[in-house]
């Protein structure tokens, strides 16, 4: 199946709403995707370096405030 969409005369908000919509069916039919290997891979080495102190948790609100730094 081909779908067409008029994506350069769309808003950005109706872009998100598209993609939110898209995102909520997929949720719907969680049981019908399979992650790829590569997946599975990257999140055991990250369980790994956090297991072994290489790596930790950020805040949430103190992530965002880094990023903002780092592009402002």
């Amino acid at each position: 199946m081909s779908v067409t969409l008029p994506l350069n005369e769309m808003t950005v908000s109706e872009k998100l709403q598209l993609m939110e919509a898209l995102w909520e069916d997929l949720c719907r039919n969680v049981d019908a995707l399979e992650s790829p290997e590569w997946h599975r891979n990257i999140l055991e080495d990250r369980e790994r370096r956090i297991a072994s102190g290489e790596a930790h948790f950020s805040d949430w609100e103190q992530a965002k405030a880094d990023i903002r730094k780092r592009v402002s």
